[in-house]
């Protein structure tokens, strides 16, 4: 089962992506080399949100949907404002 998820990055900014295992990915995220470009220069992240979503199309199509969404809506979504 997919999960989606989003981090708050050190620089304040959020980053949503998706994963089998969320917890394995943070690390990666926040690891030597391993996590995506975007999150390289801004370790450490902390995840704010994620919830399974179904396999990797189901997920992939939710992850598109909230990167459209402003940095707001994604706040509210996590229960930040």
């Amino acid at each position: 089962m997919f999960s989606l998820y989003i981090l708050r990055c050190a620089d304040n900014t959020l980053y949503t992506g998706i994963a089998l295992d969320v917890e394995k990915r943070l690390k990666e995220h926040n690891g030597a080399g391993l996590g995506a470009k975007y999150t390289q220069s801004r370790r450490p992240v902390k995840l704010i949100f994620s919830k399974e979503v179904g396999d990797q199309e189901a997920a992939s199509k939710e992850e598109y949907r909230v990167k459209q969404l402003s940095r707001q809506q994604k706040l509210e979504m996590c229960g930040l404002k």
